[in-house]
């Protein structure tokens, strides 16, 4: 009798639903309204709508509702299923490659078959997983690492100096949910002490403008854990989210209220005011006076309703919000107001070189001091091959200024809404010390022209010949007592700064500015140099009185701000246009201006070696337009 081995039998098919398909169709098919209803009028005349029902008192179903939602049951199941973030990394990467710390005892994986082809397999995971893939990614055998709030607890994955894996971590925070604390516990497992570096944060969204309504909820009670748990909101955060992305500040509100002005009067392009209403069922117009309503929407009202309206609504609103908000937060940043808590300064070297007691307590003899202190600073320029890979850019340029040789990488930038709601274009200009925003109208009439690569690279590194390895400049700040003083301190800013000098010294409060320093202690001030004055003079911080009468301020001019110089004396004009100053006749009038150019610091200090400063007043009290 011949005994024949059996063929085994086929492997059964991997069929496991992983998405929450069946919860849809399940909702769709019992709560989808297919009920029929029929229109009627009241007894006033009023026109609405009933159920309709049969004779023996059942619902009446409309048969193109019953369409309608078999047809989408129908489609949404032919759908191929989604796999979830995990799993895509998982298989995206390989079980080779990535460290999976979440607690699953089940998990589908791929395995490649002998002829190439790729099939899924059920992989079940013991106990002890959670251990040993920590350890393979400590011990760098695996690179990535991904775990849960499962995962997360009581391990640690930071780039520890006892670790074989002491490589930057980049941490992905995929799923942020709604619970801060839970962001801070996960983000604690990377960034812990006895660590080679601090890893590097990076909050994941989608282009889905309105889910930017999740990542501001967590910048939210970040900040306000923070304010909890160290008396600072700026410190709950840990640097990880920028101010824009806190959608509930009160520039935030500042920029949702102009926002509604701008729809209601008709400056939104793609949404008018009907649109905006009828989309997100709020009204914006007062029913009795047909103006703006005092009680507006508030913001976190707005940001849900966000989440209901189609992506290119979402867009259109969200584009408008964001420039007029991020245009509140450049003007208070540039203007010092912005609050970013406490700021601890970093530099190359400090070194308190004043000190001087400017008031004393006359119960507890505390002392408040001045310190002047001089920071050094290395310079970073953008070398030419980081220039480059800019240019590589979409619609990124090369260009070259034909008046004063130097060279700059223009690129894209975030168009602003202004106050009149109308859009200003900008592009950014990226030079190897700096980055600046100017709006296209602006660039038009300057005198940047595109050049060729070798043009532009003569020029850049040329720049780049000229850069100090090292900047030295001079800080002020007001330390000791400050609450009996605090009103007399500028109101330009109420920062709050720390630093460490070179001598182990710790220091912390208020820095004021060179023209506070020299208008209170007159004749004690320490003495300015050129560089200070002009740097005083160009933000407008100041006033300078010079020998016989002359007075330097800023003004505006044409639009334009410039230094300009009055009380001259007629019959040295001449002397003064020699020194560089420009000579120009406004409204049949002589004025003479301080170039505002490279050229400007040179030829201030011709002009204050000439005429001394005797005086510095600050610029509330000089307030000067032309």
């Amino acid at each position: 009798m011949e005994n024949r081995r059996k063929p085994a039998p086929r492997a059964a098919t991997l069929d496991i639903n992983c998405d929450c398909k069946e919860y849809v169709l399940d909702y769709l098919a019992h709560s989808f309204p297919v009920q029929l209803y029929e229109p009627f009028s009241d007894g006033e005349g009023n026109l609405s709508s009933r159920p309709v029902f049969s004779d023996d008192g059942q619902p009446v179903e409309s048969r193109d509702a019953v369409e309608r939602r078999d047809r989408m049951i129908e489609k949404l199941a032919s759908l191929p299923p989604v796999p979830g973030a995990l799993d895509q990394i998982v298989q995206r990467f390989g079980t080779d490659m990535v460290a999976e710390v979440t607690g699953r005892s089940r998990r589908i994986v791929a395995r490649l078959r002998g002829d190439g082809t790729t099939r899924f397999a059920v992989e079940n995971r013991p106990a002890s997983a959670n251990l040993g893939e920590t350890q393979a990614f400590m011990d760098d055998a695996k690179p990535i690492l991904v775990f849960s709030d499962a995962g997360g607890t009581g391990r640690s994955y930071h780039a520890d100096l006892n670790a074989r894996n002491q490589r930057l971590r980049v941490h992905y925070l995929l799923e942020s949910g709604w619970k801060a604390d839970s962001a801070i516990q996960g983000f604690g497992r990377t960034n812990r002490t006895n660590q080679a570096q601090p890893p590097l944060f990076r909050p994941v969204t989608t282009n889905v403008k309105a889910q930017k309504r999740f990542i501001s909820t967590i910048a939210r009670r970040l900040d306000t854990l923070g304010a909890i748990t160290r008396g600072q909101r700026q410190t709950g955060g840990q640097n990880m989210f920028r101010p824009e992305d806190n959608l509930e500040s009160h520039y935030a509100r500042d920029a949702l209220r102009q926002l509604y002005q701008l729809i209601v009067r008709g400056k939104v392009e793609g949404c008018s005011l009907r649109q905006f209403e009828a989309a997100t069922g709020l009204s914006l117009i007062d029913g009795q006076d047909g103006g703006l309503r005092d009680e507006l929407p508030p913001i976190t009202t707005f940001l849900n309703r966000m989440l209901a309206l189609t992506i290119d609504m979402q867009d259109i609103l969200f584009t408008a919000f964001e420039g007029l908000l991020a245009t509140r937060i450049e003007g208070a940043m540039a203007s010092g107001t912005y609050e970013m808590g406490l700021e601890t300064l970093v530099a190359e070297s400090f070194t308190v070189t004043d000190r001087q007691t400017i008031y004393t307590h006359p119960g507890t003899q505390a002392e408040t001091r001045l310190l002047t202190v001089e920071q050094k600073h290395r310079n970073a320029p953008l070398l030419l091959e980081g220039a480059l890979d800019f240019a590589g850019e979409s619609g990124a340029m090369l260009l070259v200024n034909s008046r004063s040789g130097r060279a700059a990488v223009q690129t894209g930038a975030r168009s602003v809404m202004l106050d009149d709601g109308t859009i200003e274009k900008r592009v950014r200009l990226t030079r190897p010390m700096e980055r600046t925003n100017i709006s296209r109208d602006a660039m038009a009439q300057s005198h940047w022209e595109q050049a060729d690569r070798a043009a532009f690279a003569t020029a850049w590194n040329a720049e780049l010949a000229d850069v100090p390895e090292f900047v030295t400049s001079s800080l002020h700040i007001v330390t000791g007592l400050l609450l009996p003083i605090w009103k007399s301190l500028p109101n330009e800013s109420s920062r709050v700064y720390r630093l460490q000098a070179d001598n182990a010294e710790r220091i912390v409060g208020r820095r004021v500015s060179s023209a506070w320093v020299a208008a209170t202690l007159g004749a004690k001030a320490p003495k300015l140099s050129a560089d200070q004055a002009w740097t005083m003079l160009m933000a407008g911080e100041a006033s300078l009185h010079l020998a016989e009468g002359q007075v330097l301020a800023r003004v505006r001019s044409m639009g334009t701000p410039r230094v300009e110089l009055v009380g001259f004396n007629d019959l040295g004009v001449e002397r003064l246009k020699a020194m560089g100053l420009i000579s120009e006749i406004i409204s049949w009038k002589l004025r003479l201006f301080v170039p505002t150019g490279t050229d400007g610091p040179q030829i201030l200090t011709k002009l204050i070696e000439r005429f001394p400063i005797q005086k510095v007043s600050d610029r509330q009290s000089n307030a000067r337009a032309a």
